[in-house]
């Protein structure tokens, strides 16, 4: 794995405006992403772990400019993507591709499977003659490990774990050095989850994708990434080797998350710990450490000052100004 960064995200914020009233006065904002930074080499995944609400898809959605980020740097291959124009985010979305949540949702019912992983090869004026393009389909769809003659199917007529090949091998049409998966599995089946899991993986060794892995489910992403950024109110509270964050976690609320995570092994159970309250407002988050209105550590000076992401063991850092817990 080449150690070198292909995507570095610095300070990266995302606000969305409140407005109210018939003029639609700005009342506020929600602080969707507020100043998150890391980079992901070439061939390496990168986990974005955290609750529902914690900012994980707008983080990824930012980094592909697919939201328009209120303030941050990202750089893509040595090349600044917050000054790309129209032909320059084409060029990126070349290189750069999501794979989204919901199989049913990203793919038009109307489209035949063909179609459908033939789009971004259209779009992108990659392959100009039918013969070429249909060719190219069948090595996608074998790639997803499905048979050619999908290719005349209708959508309506698969599974949601077959919708989803066909989402990852449309991604994959273009060739993309980086892909976001945001939460590729969580609208499947249960038993078609690990098929997919294994998929993903198989593909970005033989692919040397780069990824940026969303889930919620830190069990399949110590298993996928290399490492793990746990997100809490658009803040990252930790970041780490994936299993250095899952068997020895830093940060109070990494500890909360892993916690809740099923393992019938013995050396590897956990007391449970319950998080209290809901998350905080994302309108008017607490001052301090974010994480302190639900931390069962929590003290006065927790509410002082906002705590900088700092080492705590080889390439583990957490954001917590307390040495005497984890």
């Amino acid at each position: 794995m080449n150690s070198d960064p292909l995507i570095r995200v610095s300070n990266l914020r995302k606000l969305y405006d409140i407005r109210k009233g018939m003029f639609s006065k700005l009342v506020g904002h929600v602080h969707a992403v507020d100043d998150v930074s890391f980079d992901i080499a070439s061939g390496e995944t990168l986990g974005l772990a955290g609750e529902s609400g914690s900012g994980k898809t707008t983080i990824g959605r930012s980094v592909l400019r697919l939201v328009e980020p209120t303030d941050g740097d990202i750089t893509f291959d040595g090349k600044n993507v917050m000054k790309f124009n129209a032909a320059g985010l084409r060029d990126y979305r070349r290189s750069a591709q999501i794979i989204f949540q919901d199989p049913f949702a990203s793919i038009n019912p109307r489209m035949k499977i063909r179609d459908v992983i033939a789009e971004p090869l259209r779009v992108q004026k990659i392959l100009r003659t039918e013969s070429e393009i249909d060719r190219r389909v069948d090595e996608l769809l074998d790639l997803v490990s499905l048979p050619s003659n999908y290719k005349d199917r209708s959508p309506t007529a698969l599974s949601g774990g077959q919708r989803q090949r066909i989402v990852i091998a449309r991604a994959l049409a273009v060739n993309p050095k980086f892909i976001v998966a945001d939460e590729p599995i969580s609208a499947l089946d249960v038993s078609i989850q690990a098929q997919i899991v294994s998929l993903l993986d198989e593909l970005k060794e033989r692919l040397g994708l780069a990824m940026l892995f969303i889930s919620h489910d830190l069990a399949v992403m110590e298993y996928l990434s290399d490492r793990i950024a746990v997100v809490y109110l658009g803040q990252i509270m930790e970041i780490g080797p994936a299993r250095a964050v899952t068997q020895t976690p830093k940060h109070p609320y990494t500890e909360a998350l892993i916690s809740a995570v099923p393992d019938d092994r013995p050396d590897r159970r956990r007391k449970r710990v319950v998080l209290q309250g809901d998350i905080a407002d994302p309108v008017s988050p607490p001052s301090g450490c974010v994480f302190r209105t639900r931390c069962i550590y929590a003290k006065a000076e927790c509410a002082q000052a906002r705590p900088a992401l700092r080492e705590v063991a080889p390439m583990h850092f957490k954001a917590c100004i307390r040495d005497d817990v984890l």
